[in-house]
């Protein structure tokens, strides 16, 4: 990791007047199925900023936190932080398993894809006081893989353009994760036969795999470690880590059909439908 010694915010921040009208225009817009015209604000300075409006947003959000999604970051968008990569949270509500899911949700007028993904479960805890993580150590960490696909989807249509500032602010233009079946013995395989296609409706709109992500499937988990123990939130067992998008992201408009395929391991077939008003029962 570059400047593995960079701190961010711990998990119980306490937001000020500007974080806390971004933190409520994006939870309105994502509570009632709604899309915003712009940045609700001024886009953080900086990652540290950016992730103090995630921490607020999380603890206000009426979900559980089941995982996190993994997103990397070119080299020009990059800030004094020197992450390569990003996170986001993924909510109880939004995780489906693909074998009883049948649609997932994006934000009408807003952003919405897909992302083929390859997916980590966390089968015990990381060690709390350890904050820097190799992709050999987090490999070495008993865990899980799963195929699966992220929805990535925002009210902001723009979040992507403006940079990761503003995905970080948004949930990590996060709406959902569906796991399909086990990838057994992930360790022992060689990552160039993890392959992936993905699909909307009749066309084929990238292919890739565990190779597509820079520095594979360790690199990632090893990232997801080091960020959430720096961010005072060391991964427990139970926790997904969705590693990043394996064959591109997607556009997807509601109505479309997506599939995900991952040859020798299982598919996944979605609809994607416009998101609607939160009841009360639903966001709980």
């Amino acid at each position: 990791m570059n400047n593995a010694s960079a701190h961010l915010p711990t998990s119980n921040p306490t937001p000020s007047d500007a974080t806390r009208g971004i933190v409520d225009a994006f939870l309105d817009a994502r509570r009632n199925g709604h899309s915003l015209p712009g940045f609700p604000g001024d886009i953080p300075d900086d990652l540290v900023a950016a992730y103090a409006v995630q921490d607020a947003a999380i603890a206000q959000w009426p979900d559980t936190l089941v995982g996190w999604k993994v997103g990397y970051i070119v080299p020009e968008k990059r800030d004094a932080s020197g992450d390569e990569r990003l996170l986001g949270p993924v909510f109880r509500n939004r995780l489906q398993r693909a074998d009883a899911a049948t649609e997932f949700h994006v934000f009408e007028g807003g952003f919405g894809a897909i992302e083929a993904e390859f997916v980590l479960r966390l089968d015990a805890d990381a060690p709390v006081d350890k904050i820097d993580w190799t992709p050999d150590e987090a490999a070495a960490l008993p865990s899980t893989l799963f195929v699966g696909m992220e929805v990535a989807s925002s009210p902001l249509a723009t979040i992507n353009q403006l940079g990761p500032r503003v995905v970080v602010s948004d949930f990590g233009n996060n709406n959902g994760l569906i796991v399909g079946g086990e990838i057994a013995d992930w360790t022992t395989l060689d990552e160039a036969t993890l392959t992936a296609e993905s699909w909307i409706d009749d066309a084929r709109v990238g292919t890739g795999g565990a190779t597509t992500l820079p520095g594979g499937l360790r690199a990632a988990f090893a990232f997801a470690l080091s960020r959430s123990a720096r961010r005072g939130r060391p991964l427990k067992a139970g926790e997904l880590i969705a590693t990043g998008n394996a064959t591109g992201i997607h556009d997807i408009l509601p109505g479309q059909l997506a599939r995900v395929v991952f040859p020798g391991h299982g598919e996944l077939v979605l609809t994607a439908r416009a998101a609607t008003p939160q009841t009360e029962e639903s966001a709980a």
